[in-house]
């Protein structure tokens, strides 16, 4: 078995679809999950928020992206760092592809 994951070509593991968004998990452990996304053009994933830290690459396409209440264009090789709770979402300009990276192991505590 081995030890690692290894992906020769990124772009190549995110299909997208004639119409609609598919997403594939690349890798899950303990610790991280990473999800690729395709998103044919029009398609939106509405806003929402995550319970742990998350992270966001731009492998293909142009988007507009909400991060709490601002909107930022976006295009091929833009990332975003978002913690705990942030309300974000996405709508596809073009074709997009990317990747999502959940932090499993940095959540928000609970309130006591």
């Amino acid at each position: 078995m081995a030890l690692y994951t290894f992906l020769e070509n990124i772009e190549t593991e995110i299909p997208i679809p004639e119409d609609g968004i598919l997403s594939r998990t690349l890798f899950n452990d303990e610790s991280v999950k990473i999800v690729a996304f395709g998103f044919s053009s029009g398609q939106e994933l509405s806003a929402h928020t995550a319970p742990m830290a998350a992270m966001l690459y731009f492998v293909k396409g142009e988007a507009e992206l909400t991060l709490g209440v601002e909107k930022k264009n976006v295009r091929a090789g833009a990332f975003v760092h978002m913690p705990p709770q942030m309300t974000h979402g996405i709508l596809a300009k073009t074709q997009v592809a990317m990747l999502l990276l959940m932090m499993k192991q940095v959540r928000l505590e609970a309130s006591k």
